[in-house]
């Protein structure tokens, strides 16, 4: 039996806690650590069966018996965390981003490399059913070649401001899953970005100095062009859609709904809105990606969403800022 530790016990912690208590029967929550640890994340641990609660994220990697950690604290502890977890032999899941800053996510990428150990990063939409599906379309050559991907990204509500300000701007703490899928969707890589964003759904966001809505254009090296748009407030729901259309077809993804009835009536036709909350929408891939990860480690397999694919999409919201920032294109050969 795998046995884990998950350091950081807020929203996405506790999801990944439930996903392998309930979905991953090879694996076992050993342990949760988290400064701010309380009588409820005491109560939620003994829900879960987890033997260890600390408020000292060091006790489980210090811990022998501990194989893997899943790194779900603050974006600001994520660089730290991962070098010491490497550095004690344990294979490591790393919430996105890696880091904001891409030198340190460098430095991750050599402990990583010099330990030998397991290190994926949660890009969960990669193991979204319609996502993979898309993808399963563009290998099998049924749409040909690449030439355009549309990915939409909307938010059901916009951040506070307080939280625009620290976290790092809306290309790196929304877009930047986007990012990830343009490249997955396209199995290539960016050359070049240009992005227009603007402040139309909150002030205070932009007194934060943040955006909230925005488009971006991305030149792929198999030449595709990708556009991703955001907003961080669709007031029908959580809107998230792709397309790829190619030499042969497209292939294009909908919202999942609540249910998939049209009604019908003299007065009109109406059907379900999207789901509402990110959770309701993802939460089969968050189970299936943590899957994934426990199973590189038993079988001793690549994992599918490395620390490289941390990397690129940080090097994509940079460029995208910095080609907001300056009214231009930016080559990502700009971005070191």
């Amino acid at each position: 039996m795998l046995k884990l530790g998950i350091i950081g016990a807020g929203r996405i912690g506790r999801v990944h806690c439930e996903s392998i208590v309930n979905f991953v029967p090879q694996a076992q929550v050993q342990a949760i650590a988290d400064p701010r640890l309380n009588d409820e994340i005491r109560e939620f641990a003994a829900k879960m069966r987890v033997p260890d609660v600390y408020d000292d994220y060091s006790k489980i990697i210090e811990d022998p018996q501990i194989d893997g950690v899943l790194i779900c604290s603050s974006t600001d502890t994520h660089y730290s965390i991962s070098i010491e977890a490497a550095r004690a032999g344990k294979h490591v899941f790393c919430e996105k981003p890696v880091d904001t800053d891409t030198g340190r996510i460098a430095e991750v990428i050599k402990e990583v490399a010099e330990a030998g150990i397991k290190f994926q990063v949660g890009f969960n939409r990669r193991f979204d059913n319609n996502f993979k599906a898309v993808r399963d379309a563009v290998d099998s050559g049924r749409v040909g070649d690449v030439h355009l991907v549309r990915v939409t990204s909307r938010d059901p509500a916009p951040p506070s401001a307080e939280y625009a300000a620290i976290s790092g701007g809306m290309f790196l703490d929304m877009t930047i899953h986007d990012f990830d899928m343009v490249r997955y969707l396209t199995a290539s890589e960016p050359v070049e970005i240009y992005a227009a964003g603007a402040v139309l759904v909150d002030p205070e966001i932009g007194e934060a100095g943040d955006i909230d809505t925005a488009i971006i254009t991305i030149k792929m090296a198999n030449g595709a062009i990708a556009a991703i748009d955001n907003s961080r407030k669709a007031a029908y729901g959580y809107d998230q859609r792709a397309e790829v259309f190619g030499s042969k077809g497209a292939v294009t993804i909908a919202n999942n709904t609540q249910s998939t009835a049209v009604i019908s009536t003299e007065s009109g036709v109406s059907a379900e809105k999207p789901l509402y909350f990110f959770l309701e929408r993802y939460m089969q891939s968050f189970s299936d990606e943590i899957i994934s990860f426990v199973d590189a480690i038993i079988n001793d397999r690549t994992v599918p969403v490395d620390a490289k694919d941390g990397l690129i999409p940080v090097k994509m919201a940079i460029a995208a800022k910095k080609s907001l920032d300056e009214n231009r294109p930016v080559k990502m050969s700009e971005i070191v």
